[in-house]
């Protein structure tokens, strides 16, 4: 392993260390996003009508969708 081998391998760390800290904050935005959607129909209760809920239940699925699919770029990087 030459000299260029290990700067490549530094950089490409580097480089997923970037990657990885982007889809931390990715991932917890998405999930801090979610929770919210629950605590609103919490909150609301029946102050929401059923179509409120179902948009505020589908937004929440999405999100913890999202940060679902961070986590899982984040662990199949780390694994490589």
């Amino acid at each position: 392993m030459g000299l260029s081998d290990d700067v490549t391998k530094v950089v490409d760390n580097v480089q997923d260390a970037g990657k990885n800290i982007k889809d931390e904050v990715s991932e917890g935005i998405h999930r801090g996003t979610a929770d919210a959607e629950h605590k609103k129909r919490e909150m609301a209760g029946d102050q929401m009508t059923t179509g409120e809920k179902a948009n505020s239940v589908i937004s929440q699925a999405k999100q913890t969708a999202q940060a679902d699919v961070d986590a899982v770029k984040r662990d199949a990087r780390n694994k490589t």
